[in-house]
């Protein structure tokens, strides 16, 4: 583990969240209060959820911000986490519920679902910042593909991301490639 376990179920989910919209297909997995709903209850959220359309636009405006941290430099990332966390009032504090054990949350137990994937995002992308390892935050090295990824290996050896089948294509492309060549 690199990061501790909320930081990094934090960077997936934001990473997840941002690929809604970046499909290779087009469709965006974000396009209706249903999808939203199935992301909400797929990543394990408990925070206030409205179920509307209202909330889907708040929510996609957030994945849109939050998509902007990838493609930004280390110290642009901490004034963006910055104004992330000035903007939403974020006082951290220790929580436990469930079957989770002790982490941090930093908004209010009834802010916005679309405030709370930010703060929590912003939360995570700081002890990414402060450890000095804003490189294991990529995109996809697949050509045709922009989808996002946090690469938690050890040897930081990830270079495709999950949500448009890359490392498989490649690895298929590789394959042929050498089948060719014999």
């Amino acid at each position: 583990m690199v990061f501790a376990p909320d930081t990094e179920a934090n960077l997936r989910a934001a990473a997840d969240l941002v690929n809604t919209g970046r499909r290779r297909d087009g469709h965006d997995a974000l396009g209706t209060v249903a999808d939203l709903d199935a992301f909400y209850s797929g990543w394990g959220y408990t925070t206030r959820h409205d179920h509307d359309d209202d909330e889907l636009a708040q929510v996609r405006a957030a994945r849109s911000r939050l998509g902007s941290l990838w493609t930004l430099e280390r110290d642009a990332v901490a004034d963006e986490v910055n104004a992330i966390l000035r903007e939403a009032h974020a006082v951290p504090y220790l929580v436990r519920h469930g079957s989770t054990d002790w982490h941090l949350h930093a908004t209010v137990p009834d802010a916005p679902l679309s405030t709370v994937m930010l703060v929590e995002t912003a939360m995570a992308a700081a002890d990414v910042v402060r450890s000095d390892e804003w490189d294991r935050m990529r995109t996809c090295e697949a050509d045709d593909c922009t989808a996002v990824l946090v690469d938690l290996s050890r040897n930081r050896s990830r270079r495709f991301c999950d949500a448009n089948n890359c490392g498989n294509r490649a690895h298929v492309a590789a394959y042929r490639a050498r089948r060719t060549g014999d």
